[in-house]
């Protein structure tokens, strides 16, 4: 049941060691993703954070953006003993509706196992693949 969690924008509220350690421990995308990186992503990202009425942590993501065609979802996760409650869907659905990102032209985000979680809210594979590009620092 989601009716107990609550999401917020406000950086203040989020737990950055909690966030660091799944990033860097227990996520596939960001292990060994120091906590200086993981700071600075937060600060320059708008933020999502997660929480139950307790205001205890329980999840996160944020999007990088320039509020007016684009907007890349990233690190995105809940943690374990609080997933199976919905809160993936309720913190994506609170995302896509954020005022500040409506009518955006294109959104992205890179998934190793989600893709039919993400499909529910439109995201397909990339139209034109043959068109992006990428440049990728391996020590990063």
């Amino acid at each position: 049941m989601t009716d107990n969690f609550v999401i917020s924008t406000d950086k203040s509220r989020l737990d950055v060691q909690a966030i660091h350690t799944y990033l860097s421990e227990r996520s596939y995308w960001a292990r060994g993703r120091s906590l200086e990186t993981v700071q600075k992503s937060i600060d320059t990202s708008l933020c999502f954070g997660i929480y139950d009425q307790s205001r205890q942590f329980v999840g996160f993501a944020r999007v990088v953006t320039d509020s007016a065609i684009f907007a890349y979802i990233m690190d995105v996760f809940i943690l374990e003993e609080h997933r199976g409650k919905g809160l993936g869907k309720k913190l994506i659905e609170y995302i896509l509706n954020f005022p500040e990102l409506n009518n955006l032209a294109r959104w992205h985000l890179v998934t190793d196992d989600a893709h039919g979680f993400y499909k529910k809210y439109g995201f397909s594979g990339l139209a034109a693949p043959e068109k992006h590009m990428e440049k990728v620092d391996q020590n990063h």
